[in-house]
């Protein structure tokens, strides 16, 4: 029982060439990026020894599943170099030499989350101050905005009212019948 839980702490880390053009080949076009993912993750579960070969617990990145799906779901990659990570029984599984574009882009989005997380703390804060800290120059703020919403909306009310007493109300003209008139 100590050895089971000593292997699944361990960390193993291995990189494959995975061939995927085997895999789609002879599948229906409009299906073969998405058999080409399920074949990574095949692959990967059998090299790497998962737990009845379950492909749920294999994890692609992003940027990988971005890399398999960027020409559409008709031409996926014939092959692909990746590196597996296997911890507590989940393998993660990542570019082994990622793209330059690729570095671009995992350069980008963790400005976006930096920016993200830095704007976050301070959110909340301020959040928890301004209930905490509600004076009566608030409460009298608030009450003044309140009426002057309500005045500025009987002002829209009015001035819809005199465009609509300013435009004329066309009348369908009345058909008289010759026949019934003599």
């Amino acid at each position: 029982m100590a050895e089971t839980k000593q292997k699944n702490t361990e960390k193993l880390e291995r990189e494959y060439t995975i061939p995927l053009r085997r895999a789609w080949v002879n599948v229906v076009e409009y299906k073969r990026s998405r058999k080409a993912v399920l074949a990574i993750k095949i692959f990967i579960a059998k090299h790497m020894h998962v737990e009845n070969r379950d492909i749920d617990k294999v994890k692609l990145d992003v940027y990988l599943n971005n890399n398999i799906w960027y020409r559409g779901r008709r031409g996926p990659p014939s092959k692909i170099k990746v590196n597996a990570v296997k911890e507590n029984g989940i393998v993660t599984v990542k570019f082994a030499e990622t793209p330059q574009y690729e570095k671009f882009l995992k350069i980008k989005h963790s400005k976006i989350h930096k920016q993200a997380e830095a704007t976050k703390p301070a959110e909340v804060k301020t959040s928890e101050a301004k209930v905490v800290a509600k004076t009566a120059e608030q409460k009298l703020d608030e009450k003044e905005k309140d009426k002057s919403i309500e005045i500025e909306g009987m002002k829209q009310a009015e001035a819809q009212q005199k465009a609509a007493k300013h435009t004329t109300s066309q009348k369908e003209p009345r058909i008289q019948r010759k026949a019934l008139s003599r």
